[in-house]
């Protein structure tokens, strides 16, 4: 009895933080927890039971939930594949007009969400490394996940905003007035989590469940960190890795079967259990399907710019896109569920899967004029889609990537603002988004929340804002 009280207090001490989505961790009074913590992490179970916690925040938290205030939808706005239907939510409309407040409210939900989880994070190693009584054994798979999570959240913190505060640790005197870190500070602990997680975790998954980090997720996750750096032979290494593991990946022919719960084709999946059993559906679903019934609900539509890329044979145009007469929109059908409570769950939100391993191998290896490797791993997408690249061999590197970045976008369109993120990384958002009036090329970052610098007013401000 003691124990359950226990661990209902840890789970309330330390995922309680992130429920209240409107509030930075920075600035939360002192964690009053310690003595709670120090019980929860004297016992094997309700340490478990902190991290499927911290695992079913996921699909709780702002940033990473796929619903209306996540990364997904409002980096996705930000760049050229998704629209608001509806033009009066002006805080949205920000997104998709890239002339982002600092007052927004969403962008202030993206901040202090993926803040909140950072320190879940660091509360939950801080907890491992301060018990005694749990072994090394038990802790070092339990200490790779916890640096998965941390380096996930800090890579679209840096990526969405730049210079941030590099937090590690729960300690409020230190956190209260945090100044920004370089991106490349941001970058190097990144890497040095995902090392250690690549060193601690398991290959295999728990119970078949790809909703746990294993080695590869985290291989998969610093392969597209490489890529980003243009390290490019890291990159290319690492996700050589993760693909050569046939017998637990592979890309699947049928795609009513990518985005089920456990596919074949999955590295790192959210459960919507993270809800507590109330539903049974992905808010990916829910968010980009459009039902025919209840269209009143749909909340974002695809650009038609994006359908316009997609050949009359490519079978991903047929598979993963919708179209509904009474809103005139064309929708993502990636998710085939808009709203269930029947269970067993049959469909998860993806994070990390294998196609993108060969699209970051394939510009891996353009990038170091590996031509025909290059276009291989391109095939491997397209053919899948019905289709090939037709090879000129006078084709030029920079032509290879144009049709690289181009395949991105056609495969990964509403999935975790990858095309936003492809933008920037690549210097091509002033050439696609430059006919907007209001671009700015600061727009490439979004600004630090005015909330946040009023309480800690050592958090200078992206320029532009």
């Amino acid at each position: 009895m003691k124990t359950n009280i226990y661990l209902k207090l840890i789970i309330a001490c330390i995922v309680g933080y992130s429920i209240i989505s409107c509030e930075d961790f920075l600035e939360i009074e002192a964690p009053k927890d310690k003595v709670v913590r120090e019980d929860v992490f004297n016992n094997e179970a309700t340490t478990l039971s902190a991290l499927a916690g911290i695992y079913n925040q996921l699909f709780l938290s702002e940033f990473s939930n796929g619903a209306e205030f996540s990364v997904t939808f409002l980096a996705g706005l930000s760049a050229d594949n998704i629209k608001n239907i509806s033009t009066t939510n002006f805080a949205r409309m920000e997104f998709e007009q890239n002339e982002i407040s600092p007052a927004n409210s969403n962008n202030l939900f993206i901040w202090s969400s993926a803040y909140n989880m950072i320190y879940l994070a660091n509360s939950f190693l801080e907890g491992l490394e301060e018990s005694e009584a749990l072994t090394d054994s038990f802790k070092t798979p339990l200490e790779g996940e916890g640096r998965f999570i941390r380096a996930f959240t800090y890579f679209y913190l840096v990526n969405l905003y730049g210079e941030i505060p590099l937090i590690v640790s729960t300690d409020y005197a230190e956190n209260q007035s945090s100044t920004r870190n370089s991106q490349q500070e941001i970058y190097d602990q990144i890497i040095a989590d995902l090392q250690i997680s690549i060193e601690k975790l398991p290959e295999a998954y728990e119970n078949g469940e790809r909703t746990k980090a294993n080695r590869y997720g985290a291989m998969a996750l610093l392969s597209r960190v490489y890529l980003y750096l243009e390290d490019w032979e890291k990159a290319e290494q690492l996700s050589s890795q993760v693909i050569s593991q046939s017998s637990t990946y592979e890309l699947l022919e049928d795609f009513d079967e990518i985005f089920l719960a456990n596919s074949k084709e999955a590295i790192w999946q959210i459960s919507p259990i993270g809800q507590g059993g109330m539903v049974s559906h992905t808010n990916d679903g829910f968010l980009f399907l459009i039902d025919p019934l209840r269209s009143y609900f749909a909340k974002t539509k695809l650009n038609e710019n994006l359908i316009s890329i997609f050949g009359d044979i490519d079978i991903r145009l047929s598979k993963w896109v919708g179209f509904n007469e009474s809103k005139n929109a064309f929708f993502a059908s990636k998710y085939k569920i808009w709203n269930s409570m029947e269970f067993p769950i049959i469909e998860y939100s993806m994070v990390l899967r294998l196609a993108e391993q060969y699209l970051i191998r394939a510009e891996a290896r353009a990038q170091q004029g590996n031509i025909s490797g290059a276009v291989e791993d391109l095939n491997r997408i397209r053919t899948r889609a019905g289709i090939e690249l037709e090879i000129d061999p006078d084709i030029t590197k920079e032509e290879l990537l144009d049709k690289i970045i181009e395949e991105r976008r056609k495969e990964l369109f509403s999935e975790w603002g990858h095309r936003w993120l492809d933008l920037k990384r690549t210097h091509r958002a002033q050439e696609v988004l430059g006919e907007n009036p209001l671009w700015e090329a600061t727009d490439v970052l979004y600004p630090i929340p005015a909330a946040e610098r009023i309480k800690n007013p050592s958090l200078t401000q992206n320029p532009g804002y």
